[in-house]
């Protein structure tokens, strides 16, 4: 079961889009805490310094399928035996 999950789909102008992606850009380059501005709000999630990435391109039915994904976990990694 998932803790929580939002999506958001809307039409965009290219340069909201490109809006939208470079403030994602600049909130992984500052890590930490990050706000993302989603339209009706803003999240705020903590970003690591290590992601797992995922590009997949679709093209079918005359029309493409651009995917971006970004991932990683939530909590700490167990580090049983330090310290």
């Amino acid at each position: 079961m998932k803790d929580l999950e939002f999506e958001q789909k809307r039409t965009l102008s290219r340069t909201e889009a490109a809006d939208q992606l470079d403030a994602l850009a600049a909130a992984l380059r500052r890590g930490g805490q990050a706000e993302l501005d989603l339209g009706p709000g803003r999240l705020t999630l903590r970003i690591p310094d290590e992601l797992h990435t995922e590009i997949e391109v679709e093209l079918e039915d005359g029309g493409i399928e651009l995917e971006i994904e970004l991932s990683w976990r939530t909590e700490q990694p167990d580090r049983a035996g330090d310290g």
